[in-house]
């Protein structure tokens, strides 16, 4: 899915804004979420559109977390914890994820 980068220059301030269209992939993990997962090794646990992984990092960072990094094993684990919450099942792809992202967690 395509991001769009925009520029808003105001004076002495620049604001940078990403968008994205999350709609497809919504409904691509509704779609997905009716559908049994057999395998026994791994899991599709969940399809996060790139803006909200951005708003993620960009919500750590203002809390003063500054040193979290995409893509590092602490952003991993905050986006685990993210997809725990019910508020974000949307992005979820498995209705019965209960545990670990990444590899060897």
């Amino acid at each position: 899915m395509t991001v769009s980068t925009l520029y808003h220059a105001d004076g002495s301030k620049i604001v940078i804004e990403r968008v994205q269209d999350v709609e497809p992939i919504l409904e691509h993990n509704k779609t997905l979420q009716t559908l049994e997962q057999r395998s026994d090794w791994g899991r599709h646990v969940a399809s996060v559109p790139n803006v909200i992984l951005e708003k993620w990092l960009n919500e750590e960072w203002d809390r003063g977390n500054i040193n979290m990094q995409f893509g590092s094993d602490e952003f991993f684990q905050m986006v685990e914890r993210k997809l725990q919450d019910p508020q974000y099942r949307a992005f979820r792809t498995d209705a019965s994820f209960n545990g670990v992202l990444g590899f060897g967690s």
